[in-house]
């Protein structure tokens, strides 16, 4: 068998950790991330694009299953029908080519809405409706927003990247 890669899932915020274990250990890491400008300046400025998420380029014949699952630091790998789930190689490609391209840009920056501004969806089941930005979820990259649907509003929370400001439309 030739080494493939899989996909290894950490506990939280120990992404860092297993990566640093698997590269002791002679095994190809990739740990994708992405530089950020957060709203809070304490807060982290490099963050997981999967949090915790990481894959790892291994020959698991040679290597064995066990490596994964007793790291300290991680859950294991990721399984189906106990059976470690292969991460396609133009996949690991695709994703260090895009997260190349927004890093080019200056990585990724949160929109800056304020209470009231006109929003659209960009993604989920409500895409391409207008709404208004009602307030940031602490401690998530996520958002509330309210909604004209159905003749009255409705609170849907989603992740901040599904908005898109409207121009011309602020409170």
């Amino acid at each position: 068998m030739t080494a493939q890669w899989y996909a290894m899932f950490s506990k939280p915020r120990k992404e860092l950790q297993v990566a640093s274990y698997l590269r002791s250990h002679a095994l190809e890491v990739y740990h994708p991330v992405l530089r950020v400008k957060p709203v809070n300046p304490r807060a982290a400025r490099v963050r997981s694009y999967f949090p915790r998420y990481l894959f790892v380029h291994a020959d698991l014949q040679e290597v064995g299953v066990g490596t994964f699952q007793w790291c300290l630091g991680a859950s294991g790998l990721v399984q189906f029908d106990n059976t470690p789930a292969v991460v396609p190689e133009h996949f690991i490609q695709a994703l260090q080519e895009r997260l190349q391209v927004l890093e080019a840009r200056g990585g990724l920056a949160p929109q800056d809405f304020r209470s009231g501004d006109t929003v659209v969806l960009k993604t989920g089941p409500f895409a391409g409706y207008e709404a208004i930005f009602d307030a940031r979820l602490s401690g998530t990259e996520r958002v509330q927003v309210l909604l004209h649907w159905l003749g009255r509003e409705i609170k849907v929370q989603l992740h901040a990247s599904g908005l898109e400001k409207q121009p011309g439309h602020q409170a």
